[in-house]
């Protein structure tokens, strides 16, 4: 006689499917568009910089938490577990994965998810970045459950976009078919990954409807990652494996300093997203809120309106800003005086030793500044 599913059978195995999840919380990074602000000892995550009084890496926190009751894995540079354990000062040490040295995604994911394989080789890994600004928090928290559903039936899941205008910035996710998943209504396959196109090509995915961006928010068992990874990178998985075997254990320290420093560098979509959409294992539930990556100060502007009767955002705890007839963006941790008259569109950051004056056109240039001090040695103020 075939099995009768009931009402409480379904929710049984949601519920057991949903008991699988953890989150995963890579916070590296220097946000080097965002500089003065952010830098290597006090990344763009470490920041409110959308005005509501919780840091990107809370918020994101927050997000995740109803979904993981508590299972949460930070990864993060060794240089940042002071401020990060402040801000989150329920994460447990055994869930504080510091990283000597930075090694890209590959490595930072690769690691929880071999981690957490030890641990229990049938978890489902979520891996969303600390650096996001996403509302409202319900939609978001609905599309990684179809995610979740749609990773128990053995797939890698990325959570879409849906572009607003034709970027050049961001990667794309070109999408197939609906899969029909239980519990994923509106999961469907990848085809491909594509890298940021040119104004026209993005204008084409823009109108074919098949293509979202790719915010770099994965979920996947922990067993289908590590399989793409030994693959795709068995060097890097060999190694990554090593550490994680230790890792509960009083060796964790010494194969960490022993391991971690030769590992290749690699990004998560080259390793294991690309390799696996190639491979037919790649799904997409497309998310319906809203979604910025806070790559400049551009995006600072757009998520913080300019006060009432004012073309001018100014952020920072007594910052002191006279605007005539001038529009922009002012972030200040100085007491100076910033006075602008007759200028248009103006991106000014004012902190106490270093200065940075552009536009917002020009919003996605102050990386070469970065990369211009870096060069002449003027490090101190990196």
């Amino acid at each position: 006689m075939g099995r009768v599913t009931t009402a409480k059978a379904t929710t049984d195995y949601e519920d057991s499917v949903l008991e699988r999840f953890y989150g995963v919380i890579p916070a590296g990074g220097t946000g080097s568009r965002l500089w003065p602000l952010s830098r290597a000892a006090a990344p763009k995550f470490l920041h409110d910089l959308t005005g509501s009084g919780s840091t990107l890496i809370r918020a994101t926190y927050e997000r995740l938490r109803p979904l993981c009751d508590g299972r949460i894995m930070v990864v993060t540079g060794t240089v940042h577990r002071p401020a990060v354990l402040a801000q989150l000062p329920e994460i447990a040490e055994d869930n504080l994965v510091l990283e000597s040295e930075p090694k890209d995604s590959a490595a930072a994911i690769g690691l929880a998810a071999a981690i957490l394989y030890q641990r229990d080789p049938e978890i489902i890994l979520g891996s969303f970045a600390a650096d996001q600004v996403i509302s409202p928090t319900d939609l978001f928290q609905a599309a990684v459950r179809e995610a979740i559903h749609t990773a128990a039936h053995g797939y890698i899941v990325t959570i879409g976009i849906e572009p607003t205008h034709p970027s050049t910035g961001f990667g794309y996710i070109r999408t197939g078919e609906p899969l029909q998943i239980p519990g994923a209504p509106s999961a469907h396959a990848v085809i491909e990954f594509v890298e940021k196109p040119s104004e026209a090509v993005a204008d084409g995915y823009l109108e074919s409807g098949n293509y979202s961006w790719n915010a770099g928010m994965f979920v996947a068992p922990v067993a289908l990652i590590l399989s793409h990874l030994k693959a795709s990178e068995p060097e890097l998985h060999t190694g990554l494996m090593r550490i994680a075997a230790a890792w509960d254990t009083p060796a964790r320290a010494e194969v960490a300093r022993d391991v971690w420093p030769g590992l290749p560098k690699i990004a998560i979509d080259y390793a294991v997203a690309e390799p696996a959409a190639a491979a037919g294992d790649v799904a997409m539930i497309p998310g319906t809120f809203s979604w910025d990556d806070v790559g400049d100060f551009a995006a600072i502007g757009r998520l913080n309106p300019a006060a009432e009767n004012s073309e001018m955002t100014v952020m920072g705890e007594g910052a002191r800003v006279f605007s005539e007839n001038a529009s922009g963006i002012v972030v200040s941790d100085t007491k100076r005086v910033i006075a602008l008259i007759g200028i248009r569109d103006v991106v000014i950051v004012d902190t106490q030793d270093a200065l940075l004056v552009t536009t917002k056109e020009h919003a996605q240039e102050v990386k070469s500044a970065v990369e211009h001090l870096r060069a002449s040695g003027d490090i101190d103020v990196l």
